[in-house]
């Protein structure tokens, strides 16, 4: 897992796990401690940010690194939102079932 995945997640699903694995990790509690009640509403979808004109000299071919150099994280309630298509057209995206 990526290690900025966690921290989408536990902002998607309104949950500290970072807090709760640190918590564990230090011997403070167990993971049977935490009542774990994760909550999504609609989707969250993860998209990264390409700061190429801050980087006038990097090579702009995308590889599997992507050179992302953050992201950003859109929140809608169906796949028929305005803002997703948008998304969907600017990034090219292609939807599978």
């Amino acid at each position: 897992m990526h290690p900025r995945t966690v921290p989408f997640i536990a902002k998607a699903y309104k949950e500290p796990y970072v807090n709760y694995a640190t918590k564990v990790m230090l011997g403070e509690k167990k993971i049977k401690d935490f009542d774990f009640k994760p909550h999504l509403e609609g989707y969250a979808i993860k998209q990264p940010v390409f700061s190429f004109n801050k980087f006038p000299n990097v090579n702009k071919n995308l590889g599997p690194e992507m050179k992302s150099t953050g992201e950003s994280i859109l929140f809608i309630d169906s796949l028929k939102d305005d803002e997703f298509y948008n998304l969907y057209a600017r990034r090219k995206m292609y939807l599978s079932k």
